[in-house]
């Protein structure tokens, strides 16, 4: 078994499968602020140690 590299970024896979937990739609990657938005649901979820964390109560709001 090969072992990847963790660079904290998120398995691009993992992305395209993911939605937003609340509104069920597609989620976009930040890459800089390495996060994922969920533009309907006005919320961004954090990604620690290459990890997206789904929580509802760990996301940011945006503007």
């Amino acid at each position: 078994m090969s072992e990847r590299k963790n660079d904290g970024q998120p398995d691009p896979k993992l992305l395209e499968l993911l939605v937003c937990p609340l509104t069920k739609s597609p989620l976009v990657y930040d890459r800089q602020k390495n996060e994922l938005v969920s533009k309907a649901a006005k919320l961004a979820f954090p990604i620690r140690d290459g990890i997206p964390i789904m929580l509802p109560s760990e996301a940011r709001e945006l503007d």
